[in-house]
């Protein structure tokens, strides 16, 4: 396994005493109570009140101002204490914010990992080993009665969709002003296939970029009609289609369009197996000239520079297996190069560390392969 640098002191060493080690082991143990702990935490203000205190506030000064109970704010409060968020003056017995208490606040990824974690995966997660056995989303019956959870995003709740799609485009979002600068002006793209398109967010950015691009989004016909009603009305919209495919029917080929120079794949692969992932290619591949190039933007997790990345991105495997389709994850590099490799492709460019840790990588129809 190749580890970025960043990554290689903290997964090749025990660095740990032992009375560390035996508490971490409890806050594990203690896990779905730690979390709900802090969620409501954040939810009911107190943590934001304690931030906003000059010297700290008082167990009593906290039920006055958020209207609960004495019991229920001592059983907050003293739970905060022992994970972390708060610490108390003994002398005033004024409650102070801690610095992983401010990040619960106010590090935008930790809200929206909190958003996820509760309204999509909390429930289902109770059935993670079933998951692991069958390679099914056995959580996602919790949610509905749908073959994968793709299937059944539209059908969503509002406030479960809310918290999926806020997840989803986080971490694509922040990388798109350099993913723009990297397809359009160093590769002068101009007709481009975005593969998952959902919601239409990249193709926009993309005809908002450039005057001269043209975007067919290749997604399930349900994201096909979400990503019409969303994009509706948009700066650049008309220049923007839909062409509904089932990528999970390896007999569902990819249009062959005149002039297509690029294929764009972001947060996409992650979604199927590795199996599945060589399938895609194979058709993106058949797809392409000697002049197209396939852009693959992932969290490959072996290539972060921090393990709290890195930490995010192997959870979310987990999220895959439970929830969304029961054979996906969050790849390191070794797996994603094989699967291009397998698919006729070859890799032309690496571009590491873009937004909040991705990579995009460029690959191109094999030498043997070209015709």
């Amino acid at each position: 396994m190749k580890l970025n640098k960043g990554l290689q002191k903290v997964y090749t060493q025990d660095r740990q005493s032992a009375g560390e080690a035996q508490h971490y082991a409890q806050i594990i143990a203690w896990g779905p109570v730690v979390f709900q702990t802090a969620r409501i935490m954040v939810k009911w203000g107190i943590l934001e009140l304690i931030n906003q205190s000059e010297n700290g506030l008082t167990k009593q000064e906290i039920c006055e101002q958020i209207k609960c109970s004495d019991y229920a704010v001592k059983c907050l409060l003293e739970a905060s204490l022992s994970i972390g968020i708060v610490m108390v003056n003994q002398e005033t017995d004024r409650f102070c914010i801690t610095k992983a208490g401010w990040f619960l606040l106010n590090d935008k990824s930790t809200r929206v990992n909190i958003d996820l974690n509760h309204d999509v995966n909390y429930r289902g997660m109770f059935y993670l080993d079933e998951s692991l056995k069958h390679g099914e989303p056995v959580g996602l019956k919790t949610l509905g009665n749908w073959p994968t959870l793709y299937e059944g995003l539209s059908e969503f709740p509002d406030q479960v969709k809310e918290s999926w799609l806020n997840f989803d485009h986080f971490y694509s979002d922040e990388s798109f002003e350099e993913a723009l600068n990297i397809v359009f002006d160093e590769y002068h793209v101009k007709k481009l296939y975005d593969v998952g398109g959902n919601t239409g967010k990249w193709a926009l950015q993309c005809v908002g970029y450039s005057d001269e691009a043209e975007v067919t989004i290749l997604d399930l016909p349900q994201q096909i009609k979400m990503m019409q009603q969303d994009t509706a009305g948009k700066k650049g919209a008309e220049r923007i289609k839909g062409f509904p495919i089932n990528f999970l029917d390896e007999q569902a080929t990819f249009p062959k369009q005149e002039g297509l120079d690029a294929i764009w794949m972001s947060q996409f692969l992650d979604c199927f197996s590795m199996d599945q992932i060589v399938s895609i290619l194979k058709r993106a591949q058949e797809a392409m000239t000697a002049d197209t190039r396939i852009f693959i933007m992932e969290t490959l997790w072996d290539r972060q520079k921090y393990d709290t990345a890195a930490l995010c991105l192997t959870m979310t495997s987990l999220y895959f297996t439970a929830m969304a389709n029961g054979n996906s994850k969050m790849y390191n590099t070794n797996d994603m190069e094989q699967c291009i490799h397998e698919a006729g492709l070859e890799i032309e460019k690496l571009y590491d560390h873009l937004g909040l840790g991705h990579t995009i990588i460029v690959a191109q129809k094999a030498k043997s392969t070209n015709k």
